[in-house]
Formats: C-alpha cells, sequence, structure tokens
C-alpha cells in the first residue's frame, strides 16, 4: 500500500492538528503546510518538521490529497481550487459558508469522482458508535456546546466568527442530531442574539422530527464557563458524554437493575480517527477506481449545513418579528 501524499491548507488550531497527526499516520506522507499568514506556517513548518509552501496551488500540485481548514467563508474557494485539480478532499465543518457554495462543492467533487469528507469530527467518538447502532429508539436529545468568545487575530476575524454560532459551533450537534434520527423536520423554533460579533452569538433551537423525536440544542461564543455536554435518551438507555471533562456514560437497562458502562471521550483519538478514515478511503478510491465514501461525506455535511442555515434564518425572521434590535 502506497501512503497518500497529504497536503494542509490552513494551519491556525484546527489545521496545525490536523498536520500534527497527519505525521503519526502510517498511511500519510505529509507533502507540507500552507497558511495565508507565512510566519504561522512556518511556525508549524518547524516544530514537526513538515514542508511549508508559500503558492497554495503549488501544495496542490505536489499532494494526492488536501485537507482545509482556514475560514467558513474560504471554504468555497479553496475547495474549488483543490477540486479543479483532481485531488481528494477533507474540509472542516461548516462544509461552506452559504447552501449553494457547498451545493457546488457536493456537485463537483461527485462528478469527478473525487472523496469529499467533511470534518465533524464528533462522529468518531467511541459514544457514537453506540448511538448509530441504538439510532431507531432515539426519543429525546439535549445539547449545550458553550465557549468563550475566541481571541483576536491581526487582520483577521476572531476565529469562527465569520459565520455566526449555528455554524460555527452548534452545527456538531446538529450533524450528530441528523445522524441519529431517520425522519424528516417538521417544525423549528429557535432564537438567537449577537453579543460582541455582528451575527448570533447565542442561539438555541427545538427540533421537532416527524416520527416524535425532539433535540433542543444551545449553542453560545460568549460564554464564562466552557461546556459540552450532550445527552441522548432511547427508549432503552441513557448517555449522558462531558466533552469538557472527558467523561461519558452509557446507562442501559437490564432484567433486574440499569447498569452503567463508562466511555472514552478523547478528542485527539477521534480526530485522529477522522483523518485514518480519509486516508483510507483514498486508497480505496485509488486502488480499485470505486468511490469510497468516507464516514461523514459531503452530502451529510450539506445536510448539516442546510439545518444550519434554516435555524440561522428562523432566528433572523424572529428577531424581526417581534421588532429584536441590537446594537
Amino acid at each position: 500500500m502506497s501512503k497518500v501524499k497529504i497536503g494542509v491548507i490552513g494551519v491556525g488550531v484546527l489545521g496545525k492538528l490536523h498536520a500534527k497527526l497527519y505525521k503519526t499516520l502510517e498511511e500519510a506522507e505529509i507533502t507540507g503546510v500552507y497558511d495565508v499568514n507565512p510566519q504561522t506556517a512556518e511556525a508549524v513548518g518547524q516544530e514537526f518538521g513538515i514542508p511549508v509552501f508559500t503558492d497554495m496551488n503549488a501544495l496542490i500540485d505536489a499532494s494526492e490529497a488536501l485537507s482545509i481548514a482556514v475560514p467558513a467563508t474560504n471554504h468555497h474557494e479553496t475547495a474549488m481550487a483543490v477540486l479543479a485539480k483532481n485531488k481528494h478532499l477533507l474540509i472542516e465543518k461548516p462544509l461552506a459558508a452559504t447552501v449553494p457554495q457547498a451545493e457546488e462543492i457536493v456537485k463537483v467533487a461527485h462528478e469527478k469522482g473525487l472523496v469529499l469528507g467533511v470534518g465533524h469530527v464528533e462522529r468518531f467518538n467511541p459514544a457514537m458508535k453506540f448511538l448509530e447502532k441504538h439510532a431507531g429508539k432515539t426519543r429525546f436529545i439535549e445539547a449545550h456546546r458553550l465557549a468563550k468568545y475566541p481571541p483576536p487575530r491581526p487582520g483577521m476575524h476572531r476565529r469562527g466568527t465569520e459565520v455566526g454560532v449555528v455554524l460555527d459551533l452548534m452545527i456538531h450537534d446538529l450533524d450528530l442530531v441528523l445522524n441519529m434520527v431517520d425522519s424528516e423536520l417538521e417544525r423549528i423554533d429557535a432564537v438567537g442574539i449577537p453579543v460582541l460579533s455582528e451575527t448570533e452569538d447565542i442561539a438555541n433551537v427545538r427540533l421537532k422530527f416527524k416520527n416524535g423525536t425532539v433535540a433542543n440544542l444551545t449553542a453560545s461564543r460568549v460564554s464564562p464557563d466552557p461546556m459540552r455536554k450532550f445527552r441522548v435518551f432511547l427508549t432503552d438507555a441513557y448517555i449522558s458524554m462531558d466533552y469538557a471533562n472527558r467523561k461519558g456514560m452509557i446507562y442501559r437497562k437490564g432484567k433486574l437493575a440499569i447498569a452503567g458502562q463508562e466511555v472514552n471521550l478523547c478528542e485527539t483519538n477521534a480526530l485522529q480517527e477522522e483523518l485514518h478514515n480519509f486516508l483510507q478511503s483514498v486508497i480505496h478510491t485509488r486502488e480499485t477506481g470505486v468511490l469510497k465514501e468516507p464516514k461523514v461525506p459531503g452530502t451529510q455535511g450539506l445536510n448539516a449545513l442546510k439545518v444550519a442555515v434554516m435555524i440561522t434564518n428562523e432566528i433572523n425572521d424572529y428577531n424581526k418579528r417581534y421588532g429584536v434590535e441590537f446594537k
């Protein structure tokens, strides 16, 4: 098995992790990194012993596949440059800043027979494997994803704030919900407000599905105390995950009592599994000539984005309907 020549475009917080982990994966031969900030790229290159490219297209040419970890508003432009050169692509969430942009990325990748993965990393947490096996039994989901306001970056938006908190943070949990609930959405009730950004910084949504399942999600990027909790109630089990404290429990109903089982929530391993899964898809596609979709393909990233945009539109309509204004 020959290794995948993989490059990383954008080596801020997430892209740096991509580069670091690719160095540890036997399927990967990391060709280099590129960032619009040359100092950032140089620092990552020196830290991990990775070639640094000053021209993005040169890195694309030197690679078989690319990871994209640039601001969401640049996803479409960067992805189209990669796809134009017939390279496989793993792109961080959200797939794009708008639905039409995401649809074009998915369409072109499909037409060219290229692997397109979307970085919804929490699909790779061990608890998700249990949830996927019992998805049909899901009745109620509650998620809280709270974070501090991101620090400033010279000449750029604060990380993630080029979009609202729904596309920035809540979309993680939306993807998990859509993966677990095999039913059409029936109703969306959402509220959100901007605090320090031009778009919403805190939001809450209640999703009602046609099969009766309900999901209640809250996301904030202006909270003093970070929190990442995800709770799922099944017909025969209850799952509680506290990512901030790396604790997880699965409670299952037995014949005589309720039995609890601890779940490993090592996030670094989840990202490593995501990258491994992407590389395996690229290798299979290359060696067989048959496209192998990664665990989170572009179509599913598009579905999560569509719901996120619906929620954002509902928030904006709510504020207009009730005359809520912000300065």
